[in-house]
């Protein structure tokens, strides 16, 4: 496996190079394509400093911010692995856990996975019912549309193969990426998979970024997707 990690980063100057550093000690990465997605803090600066101590790390740095659709839209065009993984910057997400993610994928059973903060016994971090809430509703519906049994569609932790994302034609520029992945690659009839990992939320003080609005789009996103061609 030539494992690409694709990493979106805006305004994360507290927290990248510690992301970095738990990525890079996995054994299974051969590369890992940091987005710097016009972050007006110090993250350009940090990202520099880790990749003049690392060939592993590539870095595209935009002007302006465009959303997470897009940085791993532009990723995917110059990564090199077989097999990509999405990395928030944020440390919500415990790079310790690719082993178990990739399993399916490493084994041949799967050609997607989702890492699920709703199965397992992973610990969580305990923070906002509404938006538990919001993303059981979410999942449902992705569920309903779909025919899958996903429990956490919203999740960062998608991992996928080559193959995967030469057909998925990426359209969606920020939160939006998350439902547009689920629809396309339900409608491919590929392998998918769910396995449980442990989360670590942020409160809006500590960074958190999405909102409401986010949910509603992602809701629109469900439809505009499946519309496109009906199962």
């Amino acid at each position: 496996m030539r494992l690409t990690v694709i990493i979106p980063a805006y305004n994360e100057d507290k927290t990248i190079s510690r992301v970095l550093k738990r990525v890079l000690v996995n054994k299974l990465v051969r590369e890992i394509i940091v987005v710097n997605d016009g972050s007006t803090d110090g993250t350009k600066t940090q990202i520099a400093k880790c990749k003049a101590q690392n060939k592993k790390i590539k870095i595209i740095n935009k002007a302006k911010n465009e959303g997470k659709g897009t940085a791993i839209r532009d990723a995917l065009k110059i990564a090199k692995g077989d097999t990509f993984i999405i990395q928030d910057a944020d440390l919500e997400y415990d790079p310790n856990e690719y082993p178990q993610v990739l399993g399916p994928i490493m084994a041949g059973k799967a050609d997607v996975v989702f890492g699920s903060r709703f199965v397992g016994n992973q610990p969580h971090r305990v923070l906002y019912f509404w938006h538990f809430v919001g993303n059981k509703f979410i999942t449902l519906l992705a569920n309903t549309i779909t025919n899958l049994n996903l429990t956490d569609m919203e999740t960062c932790y998608k991992a996928f193969t080559r193959d995967v994302a030469k057909k998925l034609g990426l359209q969606e520029k920020r939160f939006g990426f998350e439902p547009e992945f689920t629809i396309k690659t339900a409608k491919m009839g590929v392998r998918i998979y769910e396995v449980g990992i442990s989360y670590s939320g942020r409160s809006y003080s500590e960074g958190k970024k999405i909102n409401w609005k986010d949910g509603l789009w992602t809701v629109w996103c469900l439809f505009k997707y499946s519309a496109l061609n009906i199962f």
